[in-house]
């Protein structure tokens, strides 16, 4: 198993926070993984990405050349990344921020989600990049959907667990039951 994503978007999209998250979950998995984050000066509102390769085998290089798939929250990001996705792989992007007619590529799969308006529906519009992340994974299968629970547990303090876990946790089963009802769109 090899499977090489990009996830972006600006500053305060939670997007180096979701690819840390199933990066854990792949270690949770005993996979080898590699995260690579990338971002401007700016603490929100600056460009924000990273590569996240989870894989049964050893990883050569932590920059995917032509990634499996990308997670898009923002249209700068899909103008920069989704041309990079290899013939076949799949655009997960924010419907919320992304017209779907601006994805120009008939040769991958897309999955336009509304991921702000499903974050806002939770309480936060901000937690519209666990839902894209929980699409994602329905769709992939990348990581299993029990891992995740225990990854993010990893990652936040006890302080944050309380505070949030429950409304991420939330927002991951928003984007699985969106993904179930809509996978396979195509554009």
């Amino acid at each position: 198993m090899y499977h090489d994503v990009i996830i972006a978007g600006f500053g305060g999209q939670g997007v180096l926070f979701i690819g840390n998250l199933l990066a854990q979950a792949g270690l949770e998995e005993e996979l080898h993984v590699t995260f690579m984050p990338s971002y401007g000066v700016e603490m929100r509102g600056g460009t924000a990405n990273c590569n996240v390769i989870l894989s049964s085998g050893e990883i050569g290089s932590p920059v995917p050349d032509d990634p499996c798939s990308a997670i898009i929250m923002n249209e700068a990001s899909l103008f920069r990344f989704a041309p990079l996705i290899r013939p076949g792989g799949l655009l997960v992007f924010n419907s919320s921020l992304i017209s779907p007619e601006k994805v120009a590529r008939a040769d991958i799969e897309v999955l336009p989600i509304p991921a702000n308006e499903l974050g806002a529906e939770i309480g936060n519009a901000q937690l519209g990049s666990l839902a894209a992340l929980g699409c994602f994974v329905e769709r992939t299968g990348i990581v299993s959907k029990e891992v995740l629970p225990k990854a993010m547990e990893k990652m936040l303090s006890p302080k944050a667990i309380e505070k949030f876990l429950a409304a991420n946790l939330a927002a991951l089963e928003v984007g699985y039951g969106w993904a179930q009802k809509n996978a396979r769109q195509t554009s």
